[in-house]
């Protein structure tokens, strides 16, 4: 069976463009607004 840290050292690295959109605040912000939205909308309606 395997160890946690072969798992982990076995486990496919993000890519550059991957982490580029990891790191984007503006990516980030949108997301969260997007996604608050939603919650927004999914609660209005449900109350």
């Amino acid at each position: 069976m395997d160890t946690t840290s072969e798992r982990i050292a076995a486990a496919p690295l993000p890519t550059e463009s991957e982490l580029r959109r990891r790191r984007s605040l503006v990516r980030q912000f949108a997301r969260f607004v997007g996604v608050s939205w939603t919650m927004w909308r999914l609660a209005r309606r449900s109350h």
